[in-house]
């Protein structure tokens, strides 16, 4: 892969050089997820923020309570709610009780939400691989290490 080069002016500000660079991560995020949003659509007939409820859902078996996938999504937990009620209405996810809390449930992906998410994860996986595939294993891995730094230290600062 040849990088395009940097537009820069030798003495412009470290600060207007950091913009620069968000600005682009941006660009290049927003590219990537309306893609996945369009597919998702074309594809499944589904949307991202369900694809993303899913997800969390599938990477936790023994469920999670309404405001764990808020938090792990940061969303609103009314938007969750509307997600989950429509996955449970499709027979996709299933509310549990949680014992001693008469309030709190935990929701849980079924068989038929596992299947159809491991259908769609494993287009979405297919769909990224395309996008990127003009980055070979060094690029990545580059850019992995890089990002993987940039938010420890975001994190670090929050």
């Amino acid at each position: 892969m040849t990088p395009q080069s940097v537009e820069t002016g030798a003495d412009e500000p470290m600060s207007k050089m950091r913009l620069r660079l968000w600005l682009k991560l941006l660009k290049a995020s927003n590219l990537i997820e309306d893609q996945i949003r369009r597919r998702l659509r074309e594809d499944f007939q589904t949307t991202l923020p369900r694809f993303d409820v899913m997800s969390a859902l599938a990477r936790s078996p023994e469920g999670l309570k309404m405001s764990q996938i808020s938090d792990m999504l940061r969303v609103s937990n009314g938007n969750v709610t509307g997600i989950v009620d429509r996955l449970t209405d499709e027979g996709l996810a299933l509310r549990v009780a949680v014992p001693g809390d008469r309030r709190a449930s935990q929701v849980r992906l079924t068989a038929k939400g596992k299947r159809t998410f491991a259908e769609q994860a494993a287009a979405h996986e297919t769909w990224i691989d395309d996008m990127l595939d003009r980055l070979d294993a060094d690029d990545v891995e580059g850019m992995i290490r890089r990002l993987d730094y940039l938010n420890d230290t975001l994190e670090e600062n929050d």
